[in-house]
């Protein structure tokens, strides 16, 4: 007598499980992302507080990380640092063949359309984001949202709809913080360092920077900030395991919204500047 086909084939039988739990998941996420924005608008009606609790929370953080600012000081630093770099490369690379008044171009082209995006959303995921999963995952240890869901709260718009909501409006004067941060170290580090006049860089950056430009850059922020914080309030609410499995979920979901992220600014990116990239050297 044969031999059953899984056991002929085991390594089909288990591709095609793990093909099945892949659907299975993506189809589970997709569900509650759609179950928490359709709850924005019950988290608006009657967690208002809540929302204005969880923006405070955000912004300025609580406990250790409150002492250097919370997630303004962390994302300031970032763009800080990378506007930093963009003066000193933009610098070298543009005296390498004698056009260095350009860096001021540089700081306000490449910040503006990819640096500040990508910067916003590495640190936005790291810090706001992380914080979620890990609320919510200690929430569901404890049986918290058991225990929300037993006294009928509605679990999803209160924990993850509310939470939602406050990091696309936190990401907006993050977002202001980070480019005003990124401009100001691209031109200190490109005058006070290098000694380019100040007149030449503010001209070549303010010919440059295209306002249209600047607005798209925000829309950038505030979709990258609704995709990770959609990924982590799921990463977190679906927790499971103990401590442990809170640890893994905060690690699966950082590299999960990290992702996500990238492909958001790559997808706008290419929606909003198109192939020619509405660029013009002239001026």
């Amino acid at each position: 007598m044969s031999a059953a086909p899984s056991t002929q084939f085991p390594r089909i039988r288990n591709a095609f499980t793990s093909c099945v739990d892949g659907l299975s998941k993506t189809g589970t996420q997709a569900e509650f992302y759609a179950a928490t924005l359709t709850s924005i608008r019950d988290a608006f009606i009657h967690y208002k507080t809540e929302i204005v609790r969880l923006i405070a929370q955000m912004s300025l953080s609580t406990g250790a990380l409150a002492l250097i600012g919370g997630t303004v000081a962390v994302v300031g630093f970032l763009t800080l640092s990378i506007g930093s770099l963009v003066g000193i490369q933009g610098y070298n690379q543009f005296s390498s063949f004698g056009t260095e008044a350009l860096t001021g171009f540089g700081s306000a082209y490449f910040v503006t359309r990819l640096l500040g995006p990508v910067i916003a959303g590495i640190a936005l995921a790291a810090t706001i984001g992380a914080g979620t999963t890990a609320q919510l995952g200690a929430m569901r240890i404890n049986e918290e949202i058991d225990a929300l869901e037993v006294m009928g709260v509605r679990t999803v718009a209160y924990l993850a709809s509310t939470r939602v909501v406050a990091g696309v409006i936190v990401v907006i004067p993050l977002y202001c913080v980070a480019m005003l941060s990124a401009y100001w170290s691209a031109r200190f580090s490109t005058t006070f360092v290098y000694g380019q006049s100040t007149g030449v860089y503010d001209h070549y950056f303010h010919t440059f920077l295209n306002p249209t430009d600047l607005i798209w850059s925000f829309l950038q922020a505030v979709a990258m900030a609704l995709v990770i914080m959609l990924v982590h309030t799921y990463y977190g609410f679906t927790a499971s395991g103990g401590p442990a499995g809170v640890g893994e979920a905060v690690g699966r979901s950082v590299r999960t919204s990290l992702i996500a992220a990238v492909f958001v600014v790559l997808f706008l990116a290419l929606a909003i500047y198109g192939q020619s990239g509405n660029f013009n050297l002239a001026g």
